[in-house]
């Protein structure tokens, strides 16, 4: 246990030390409750789910999160079924943006297409995962950046509902074959329940990193730790409107509190356009 005169969190993100550059796959998005280095390690942790209500601190995380990859050679693609308004801001580091159920579909499948390539590599070469190859042989790594995923798992017409049904299979299936592949899931969503269909629940158990904030229902705090931290739960309930960027998250086997570094919308255009020669549209399934 580590004991603190103050509170790490509530400092501003502008007076937090720097922290040192992560390795690939790993990305530093803020700051722990002990003061260390809040590290998504996509190598341990190959899938994330991240809730929070509006203004809770989720879309700065995202933010935060795509920032800190988008640094590294890896390929980001985003579904925004909000219009593209918050994952738009990163569009041209972006290998691919979705901003409609239809166009989030034609993504995943080529997603899918691409891991029976990944398969195809990797059983030619005897390996079990993309990690074992040689460098040079190497998929491109991929991370799969989902806002708001409610909007993809509920329709209110048969033609939206078979649309559906069809999302939450790819994200399934992406989720099941994703992690040893290179392809990985961050699902975010204000809320998350088993109101939004038997396929949430089932791909909750393929995502092992969990992340809280602020939210405004106990279904969504129990989906998001209740499974694997049902003490957290009532901690994460706790977190005021004004704590906002605050979560609870879980961090090597436990659970934790934690804040995202603040990203705004001008630094997320101008990483964004600095890093836009990273990935090039298409080259992750070449």
């Amino acid at each position: 246990m580590i004991a603190t005169h103050r509170d790490p969190l509530a400092d501003s993100a502008a007076a937090w030390n720097a922290f040192p550059a992560p390795r690939l796959m790993t990305a530093v998005v803020g700051r722990l409750a002990d003061g260390a280095a809040w590290v998504m390690d996509f190598l341990a942790v190959p899938h994330w789910l991240i809730t929070g209500a509006t203004q809770s601190g989720k879309s700065t995380l995202v933010a935060s999160l795509v920032t800190a990859l988008g640094a590294q050679p890896v390929a980001i693609l985003g579904i925004d079924l909000k219009g593209g308004m918050e994952l738009g801001l990163f569009e041209k580091r972006l290998s691919g943006l979705a901003t409609s159920r239809a166009e989030a579909i034609i993504l995943l499948r080529q997603v899918i297409d691409d891991l029976g390539r990944r398969m195809d590599i990797c059983r030619a070469d005897g390996v079990r995962s993309i990690w074992e190859l040689d460098e040079n042989d190497r998929p491109v790594p991929v991370i799969i950046v989902v806002d708001e995923v409610a909007e993809l798992y509920l329709a209110a017409d048969p033609a939206g509902k078979k649309e559906a049904v069809e999302c939450s299979t790819l994200l399934l299936r992406t989720a099941q074959l994703g992690a040893a592949l290179g392809v990985h899931l961050v699902i975010a969503a204000q809320r998350f329940g088993s109101d939004l269909g038997p396929g949430a629940t089932a791909l909750r158990a393929q995502l092992g990193g969990r992340i809280c904030h602020r939210v405004t229902d106990e279904t969504t705090a129990e989906m998001t730790l209740g499974d694997l931290f049902p003490d957290a739960v009532i901690v994460a309930q706790a977190i005021g409107e004004h704590e906002k960027g605050v979560a609870v998250t879980t961090v090597g086997g436990q659970w934790t509190r934690a804040r995202s570094t603040l990203v705004t919308p001008d630094q997320a255009r101008q990483h964004s356009a600095a890093t836009s020669d990273r990935m090039a549209l298409g080259d992750w399934n070449e």
